[in-house]
């Protein structure tokens, strides 16, 4: 519906001067809908919490020259993107998205180090989605590196999930970038998580699996990557594994190989 409004009245001249059956007639809404709508517009308590977010928080939408180019070319890309940080990472080139299982193998750290830490010393920027697990080792394998990394999340800023990374999520707003497109006050739900995957992947030319079992969550941000015509690698694992046998499948369907640093910088040149 934002959507067909942006089409029909690009700069919003016209919507605070909607009627109730304006809304009704021109959007083909239901009568609850309508109302709803018409009622948040008008409200001065939902202004007043717009105002002290937009006072603790930076915004970028669709409409501003800074939105990422990258993001802005795929399939229902977000409309307002709530930034906690650094701004200017939003443009850095090149990135990668990193993504996998929530209980890696003991060998993961060593994987991610071999592999991408050449890559962030050589102003790679590292995109995840601040989950335990891969996300978290990966924001924090930039950091060690004193490289630049992006967090982006499936709730608003005041509620950070999981708890366990409220840390994380501060050292990063100090220094680097988190995202949401969700308000600060809305907390996480289940849905958010596949919603914030495709701007995970939306963000980088490619996207990495480190590991991941055969029916993991991480496959999802893998199908957003291959709708917005981004490259997939995956480090492939041991048969014996469960952690490893997403990437080895994934391989199997046609992601590239990755074993070594140079294998995804030659997808980039």
């Amino acid at each position: 519906m934002i959507r067909k409004m942006l089409h029909d009245d690009p700069a919003l001249n016209r919507l605070y001067h909607y009627s109730v059956d304006d809304f009704r007639v021109l959007f083909s809404l239901p009568d609850k809908r309508t109302t709803m709508i018409y009622q948040d517009l008008h409200s001065s308590q939902v202004f007043s919490q717009l105002r002290r977010d937009l006072n603790t928080f930076q915004t970028v939408t669709i409409l501003d020259n800074t939105y990422p180019a990258l993001l802005r070319n795929i399939p229902d890309c977000p409309i307002v993107l709530y930034l906690y940080g650094d701004s200017n990472l939003l443009s850095h080139a090149p990135s990668l998205s990193v993504v996998g299982t929530r209980n890696p193998t003991n060998d993961a750290y060593t994987k991610m180090n071999n592999i991408l830490t050449p890559l962030i010393k050589e102003g790679w920027l590292i995109v995840s989605g601040m989950a335990m697990g891969i996300d978290a080792m990966a924001h924090r394998l930039a950091l060690s590196s004193t490289g630049k990394t992006i967090a982006i999340l499936g709730g608003g800023f005041q509620h950070i999930y999981p708890r366990s990374n409220r840390s994380l999520f501060r050292t990063l707003t100090e220094t680097q970038l988190v995202v949401s497109e969700y308000p600060p006050g809305i907390p996480p739900q289940r849905h958010h998580f596949p919603e914030r995957n495709r701007i995970i992947s939306g963000l980088t030319f490619g996207t990495l699996v480190v590991e991941a079992k055969e029916r993991s969550g991480s496959l999802i941000t893998v199908n957003q990557a291959l709708e917005q015509g981004r490259e997939v690698f995956a480090i492939p694992g041991s048969p014996t594994q469960p952690e490893t046998e997403g990437c080895n499948k994934m391989i199997q369907d046609g992601a590239k190989l990755v074993q070594k640093t140079y294998d995804i910088v030659e997808e980039w040149h």
